[in-house]
């Protein structure tokens, strides 16, 4: 399991990529992992507003459908196009191809109640036990 360093990690398993004021969103290694071969990806619409630890979106995998969440508010400003023929990239590449959306957030300061790559880990570390 990989868990990239310069990543914000939410408790329900999704990371963000900050860019000034755009967070780049997609799931964990350990939640694609968890989830199997993912067959379908729902697409957030483009311009929804979203509150943080909103599901924004589901994810279908040949095991279940799980809800996919808002790490940091604000409005959905773009979606990995790629995936609606190819969502095995949510599995390949978690981090990087599989992407799932794009968030230009209203409250930046919100990214400083997530978790660094080493407190994700010690965080799955303890919900292993």
């Amino acid at each position: 399991m990989v868990i990239q360093e310069g990543l914000w990690y939410h408790k329900e398993h999704e990371w963000i990529r900050v860019d000034g004021i755009r967070a780049t969103l997609g799931i964990s290694d350990f939640a694609q992992e968890a989830l199997g071969d993912i067959v379908y990806l729902e697409f957030p619409a483009v311009g929804r507003t979203v509150k943080p630890g909103a599901a924004i979106t589901e994810v279908e995998s040949t095991k279940t459908t799980s809800p996919v969440y808002a790490p940091v508010g604000g409005t959905i400003v773009a979606v990995n196009e790629t995936l609606k023929d190819r969502p095995e990239l949510i599995n390949k590449d978690p981090y990087g191809d599989g992407w799932i959306a794009v968030i230009e957030m209203n409250q930046p300061k919100e990214v400083d109640k997530l978790m660094t790559a080493s407190a994700y880990e010690k965080f799955l570390k303890a919900e292993a036990h």
